[in-house]
């Protein structure tokens, strides 16, 4: 990803809050305030939000939950692009003020609502939930985003690492998801042992039959 700005679409070009660009006539700006680890500049950011390009592509969506939100990057996207419904969810209240200032700042405010609190406190499937969460938390929420998926939903994952995959891979395999769509932002150095990779993984999980997953690498 750039480090100061990513066209998502023709029309959609994102970048952090106070630089100085100037959207053409047919563009749309997001400016964003922004913190946290998974922040608009991390590899799985960019990944998420490929993904979430793609995904509101192929199919209509309309709700969508960020949870572990951060800024608040891929449900304001997510809304810029039509979605109707988008709730963020984060643990931390930084973060969920962040996420509706975000929003507010950038004409969404009606469209997101941002919440502090885990995955439990939400009750309403969704036709899309979106985590950038570290593997440690993605393995703990196994179980809970598949409650929090509608029947026909899909789920846009990321946070994690190639080496990490096919554990997580197998558990949701046992609850009939199936991997749709696969990203990988690839890093190799040669002084670097082969058992650490710093090689990010993104994926689109769909529900039935497993089959031979589209893959796409960026660099």
């Amino acid at each position: 990803m750039a480090a100061l700005f990513y066209r998502l679409s023709p029309r959609l070009v994102l970048c952090f809050r106070g630089l100085p660009y100037q959207p053409g006539p047919q563009e749309r700006l997001l400016r964003l305030a922004c913190r946290g680890a998974f922040n608009p500049t991390h590899p799985t950011t960019r990944l998420c939000l490929d993904l979430l390009r793609e995904a509101l592509a192929t199919s209509p969506v309309r709700s969508l939950l960020d949870l572990g939100c951060g800024t608040g990057i891929l449900g304001l996207a997510a809304a810029a692009l039509g979605v109707p419904r988008v709730v963020a969810a984060d643990l931390a209240g930084d973060a969920a003020r962040l996420t509706q200032e975000n929003a507010r700042a950038n004409g969404l405010a009606a469209s997101i609502l941002a919440v502090q609190g885990s995955s439990e406190c939400l009750q309403k499937p969704f036709d899309l939930v979106a985590a950038n969460l570290h593997i440690d938390v993605q393995l703990a929420k196994v179980a809970e985003l598949h409650r929090l998926a509608a029947p026909g939903g899909r789920l846009l994952l990321s946070g994690f690492r190639d080496n990490q995959e096919e554990f997580l891979r197998t558990r949701y395999r046992q609850r009939g998801w199936r991997l749709a769509r696969r990203l990988v932002h690839e890093f190799s150095h040669p002084e670097l042992p082969r058992e650490m990779s710093f090689t990010w993984a993104a994926w689109l999980l769909a529900w039935g039959e497993e089959a031979n997953p589209s893959t796409g690498q960026q660099s």
